[in-house]
């Protein structure tokens, strides 16, 4: 891999980054109305008369502070300034908090959640693709198929809604929502760990048994195609072990394409499985992002929709970056 190749994958990250600071600064900005307007009227009308609000003074002095009242381009560079701090403004519908402090609560639930959901899901699937391709597995498991087929068509919403019906509201055997118990002291102590995997064990499968469908699929149809090349003939007539020729011939060969919807999947992490928190009021990013929009928090939506663009791009960046190391047979040089 030449250095010329890395230097222009690199600038390309940071085009794709400036391109989207940019987009993200200016869409809530074209949007008709005024969000602090908004929020203040909204707060009015909650208060049933018990506190009178002067909403276009109000409005004026959070302008003032925030400084919405400036020149465009000098929000603009102010923008690019305050992002660099990881500073993303304020909260409107929970302030004074700051959109940082609401991103870095949420975020640690979601990798742990969604990440690692993703990731199980992932490894399972590819390695059951794997083997419902290859030639000398049992018959009797090419009847996982059809099974793949139906689960990787079941929105990973819709097995959630089944889960706490089944195990949380029939057979209560895990909670139905939450990530732990409402009133408890998190503690870095073994009860407090297994009361946050209780609560997680549901949106978990939930989102593992989605995924394996569609991982396995895809790599059993890559590991079809990859079973006719030439150097697993070669590999069979060397008379080289079925389980080094399946693994280092076979498997990896095929995870290519595997790696780049990984990569893709993963910086989609960030975000969360919007609709899985929901269901099930995890406080992950995907929840914090629902209550956002509902409540028109400008501001938390601009740092979480940030922070997913620039987690797909730096994902993709650095997939970029290993596929040498994976398969030797490609070459980053000008022909």
């Amino acid at each position: 891999m030449s250095v010329r190749y890395i230097v222009q994958r690199t600038a390309i990250f940071v085009l794709v980054i400036v391109l989207a600071v940019t987009v993200n600064f200016a869409i809530p900005r074209l949007i008709p109305g005024d969000p602090v307007e908004q929020q203040l009227a909204q707060l009015s009308a909650t208060s049933s008369g018990s506190m009178s609000i002067d909403i276009t003074a109000m409005a004026q002095a959070y302008r003032e502070k925030f400084g919405l009242d400036r020149p465009v381009i000098e929000q603009y560079f102010n923008y690019w300034r305050d992002i660099l701090r990881f500073e993303f403004g304020y909260s409107l519908s929970n302030y004074p908090e700051t959109v940082s402090n609401s991103i870095s609560a949420a975020l640690p639930w979601t990798l742990g959640l969604v990440g690692v959901s993703t990731f199980i899901s992932f490894v399972i699937g590819s390695l059951l693709g794997g083997l419902l391709a290859w030639p000398r597995i049992p018959r009797v498991l090419r009847g996982f198929i059809p099974i793949l087929m139906v689960i990787s068509a079941v929105p990973y919403f819709l097995l959630g809604i089944i889960l706490i019906y089944t195990l949380a509201i029939v057979g209560r055997a895990f909670p139905a929502g939450g990530a732990y118990t409402f009133g408890s002291t998190l503690r870095f102590d073994l009860q407090t760990i297994g009361d946050i995997l209780r609560h997680a064990a549901l949106p978990a499968t939930s989102i593992i048994i989605a995924g394996i469908g569609s991982w396995a699929l895809s790599m059993r149809g890559m590991m079809i195609s990859v079973l006719g090349e030439d150097y697993i003939k070669l590999a069979q007539a060397k008379g080289l072990r079925e389980r080094r020729i399946f693994l280092w011939y076979g498997m990896r060969n095929s995870m290519l394409p595997q790696l780049t919807t990984l990569a893709l999947a993963l910086g989609y992490v960030v975000s969360g499985a919007i609709l899985v928190e929901v269901i099930f009021s995890y406080p992950g990013l995907g929840y914090k992002l629902y209550q956002a929009i509902q409540t028109k928090d400008y501001f938390v939506v601009q740092g979480i929709v940030l922070m997913l663009i620039i987690a797909i791009g730096f994902a993709l960046y650095v997939m970029d970056l290993i596929y040498p190391l994976i398969d030797p047979r490609i070459q980053y040089e000008r022909a």
